[in-house]
């Protein structure tokens, strides 16, 4: 299982836009971290400031937006879609890109499940309930 630290993952992102940029080639799953980094322009100047976001901290209670965990958490949805890990992903998810019109607002009502199952895994001790999050993607609309 691949863990990378804060800054890693701070950093693939960081490198990820800067090679758009430059234009140079892509690889692996920095392609598909280039499709969701481009659904939010509201990051761009984040990530083209490695050196000021590098360390920022975020307050959800004071409501920040921590642009790399939301980025993370699309990129974890498009991998489990991409292997429709748990069984049932892609289809919910494709139900709900149908029902909310835009494939982007079910990514998002999506993620809300899947960041709702890790944070319930991490408070129990226990491990990703897929069954839990699959009735949460469900009942969205």
């Amino acid at each position: 299982m691949f863990a990378p630290s804060r800054d890693q993952a701070r950093q693939f992102f960081f490198e990820t836009w800067r090679k758009y940029r430059a234009g140079e080639a892509l690889q692996g799953i920095e392609s598909i971290a280039l499709e969701v980094i481009l659904l939010h322009p509201e990051y761009h100047a984040v990530l083209g400031d490695p050196e000021r976001y590098l360390e920022q901290e975020y307050f959800p209670d004071m409501g920040e937006t921590n642009p790399f965990l939301h980025l993370s958490m699309h990129l974890s949805l498009e991998e489990q879609v991409s292997i429709d890990q748990p069984v049932g992903v892609r289809a919910a998810l494709f139900r709900l890109s149908q029902a909310l019109g835009s494939r982007h607002d079910a990514c998002h009502a999506a993620i809300e499940c899947l960041a709702e199952m890790i944070w319930r895994a991490q408070r129990d001790g226990k491990a990703p309930d897929g069954v839990a999050y699959l009735a949460c993607l469900g009942k969205k609309p």
